[in-house]
């Protein structure tokens, strides 16, 4: 058996699989945020280990006595604090804590940093982190043994190894992303020192053997290895099977990514596309991320009274866009724009705009920001030739009709089932134990697949257009 262990924000989630990926047993502990200014998101480390003892209990209860490899993936960009003792100096600054956006401006402002990570240095990133503790939190700085990502806080734990992998270590933007290792021009730029960086190994290596404690603890077999596993993205890229050149999934949950994968680096940071390692050796990806998918939807239920499948549910077949323009910024947005300023609007409201004319808008805003990804990755030389669509939102129809008529290709629906973080760091695991490649990770059944629109290609250009055109008159209005 193999275990995946996916480290999110709001959860930690386990999933057991066998020789042949089938799903034996499933378990989740939930965690909170905490936010004691405006603009802060932290967590307690320990709180991680006091989540993966409950899985970890929970699934000994199924029997652990056949496992023989872990899998982590995890939140990414997280600056876990440790010093010379492993003791946690500070709770951990997540990825969505916006408190060092001028930090982050002054390193994005230094060429060497988009030249060698291939991204824009974005305030969720932990170069910047540790650049605000230094200013405001000088003790804390000036103890500074180690520095983990917090699924790397989770291995700290079972292997006792200071470990990252290329995937997370790609978020930081202390990484040399082409040449896959830490960039002593970055970290020095940000303060930082080599010493203070863990081990690197690929996503699909061994990074360390389970502790005999844990393992006499949960019933586990000893010599049990831990993988490298993957940022949170790139581990359900592996869930998914997206892991050749061409191959992409748009993942429709609180936020959205369009994720494709690569078979060479080719960065370009001025498109507000994150280019990052991925968690097979000489591979890389490519996301285009926006912050407001199902989340634009849940909102607009809110305001209606209503419960967004209810909304959902009500539209028959696609329609062309009408005159009412939706534009997802509920909190800024990330790809193409890079503003965390910029905030959402309704434009072009008539009396016609009833219930359903507004909730389309809302899909067809989304979907307009997800083509604004697609865009900015074949700037890069990107091209998408097939699209998996996942998360909450793909159980629309209409929303993925959307999409597929949007961007011109067909969109394929995977079975039933648990594709994400979890299940792609299980294969990871699997990977390592066995001494396995890619091909592990195939992609799911497909259940249906969703083909474009063609009579509605040109009314979902025009208002693509006419999107971009108000995106362009609210920035600075909002």
């Amino acid at each position: 058996m193999y275990l995946g262990l996916d480290l999110g924000t709001s959860g930690l989630k386990g999933i057991l699989i066998d020789e042949d990926q089938k799903v034996l047993a499933e378990a989740t502990a939930p965690l909170s945020v905490s936010r004691p200014h405006e603009g802060w998101s932290e967590q307690a480390p320990a709180d991680w280990i006091g989540a993966a003892e409950k899985v970890l209990a929970e699934l000994a209860g199924f029997g652990l006595g056949s496992l023989r490899g872990i899998g982590l993936s995890g939140q990414m960009h997280g600056a876990t604090l440790l010093d010379a003792s492993d003791d946690v100096l500070r709770p951990c600054i997540l990825w969505n804590d916006t408190r060092s956006h001028v930090e982050a401006a002054a390193l994005d402002a230094q060429p060497i940093f988009r030249a060698l990570s291939g991204n824009i240095v974005f305030p969720g990133f932990t170069a910047p982190k540790l650049v605000w503790v230094a200013k405001h939190e000088p003790d804390i700085f000036a103890r500074v043994a180690k520095v983990l990502l917090p699924k790397d806080y989770l291995r700290l734990w079972l292997t006792g190894e200071h470990v990252a992998e290329m995937s997370d270590a790609a978020g930081t933007a202390w990484l040399d992303v082409g040449k896959r290792d830490w960039s002593e021009e970055l970290l020095s730029a940000s303060g930082m020192r080599r010493d203070q960086m863990p081990r690197l190994v690929e996503g699909s290596e061994v990074s360390g053997l389970l502790r005999p404690e844990l393992a006499q603890r949960f019933g586990i077999p000893a010599g049990v290895v831990v993988a490298g596993g993957g940022g949170d993205n790139a581990a359900s890229g592996i869930g998914v099977g997206v892991v050749k050149a061409g191959q992409a999934f748009v993942s429709l949950g609180t936020s959205g990514v369009l994720f494709a994968a690569n078979d060479g680096y080719q960065p370009d940071a001025a498109t507000a596309v994150h280019t990052f390692c991925y968690a097979l050796p000489g591979t890389w990806h490519q996301m285009g991320v926006i912050l407001s998918a199902t989340d634009a939807l849940n909102w607009y239920a809110r305001l209606v009274g209503a419960e967004p499948q209810a909304l959902t549910a009500g539209l028959n077949a696609l329609e062309a866009p009408g005159k009412t323009l939706f534009l997802p910024y509920l909190g800024g947005e990330r790809t193409p724009l890079n503003d965390a300023a910029i905030r959402g609007a309704f434009i072009g409201l008539e009396h016609a705009t009833d219930r359903a004319a507004a909730t389309r808008a809302v899909l067809e805003g989304v979907t307009y920001a997800i083509r604004d990804c697609r865009d900015a990755l074949a700037a890069t030389g990107t091209q998408i030739e097939s699209l998996l669509a996942v998360g909450g939102g793909s159980k629309s129809r209409y929303w993925c009709e959307a999409i597929a008529t949007a961007l011109g290709t067909p969109v394929s629906l995977p079975v039933a089932g648990d594709f994400g973080g979890a299940f792609g760091a299980a294969r990871l695991a699997l990977m390592a134990a066995t001494g396995a490649g890619a091909e592990v990770a195939r992609q799911p059944t497909i259940s249906a697949v969703i083909e474009p629109v063609s009579d509605l290609s040109a009314a979902f250009d025009e208002g693509h257009a006419r999107y971009r055109a108000a995106q362009a008159a609210i920035r600075g209005l909002t």
